[in-house]
């Protein structure tokens, strides 16, 4: 597993939750990438890190399939509820 190379950015809320609950389902990127795919939301490999890093904007779109996929609700991803991890 690498590290982070640069700090985290601000560009939205979502990035670090989406990361640690991904990580703790046991999820490498790739399956969330697949999934996000069969959900119709084209993100790549440098953008699934970037926005994990926070350092690009989330779409609405991608919001509700990433809270979707990871089984959470959209609220727990933008801080705004306590989540079951």
């Amino acid at each position: 597993m690498r590290l982070r190379k640069q700090p985290l950015g601000d560009r939205n809320l979502v990035g670090a939750r989406v990361e640690d609950t991904r990580k703790k389902k046991g999820m490498k990127q790739k399956e969330l990438l697949a999934q996000l795919q069969v959900r119709g939301v084209d993100m790549n490999a440098s953008g699934l890190s970037k926005l994990e890093g926070q350092v690009r904007y989330v779409t609405d779109l991608e919001l509700v399939a990433l809270a979707d996929i990871l089984e959470v609700s959209v609220d727990y991803l933008l801080g705004r509820e306590k989540g079951k991890f």
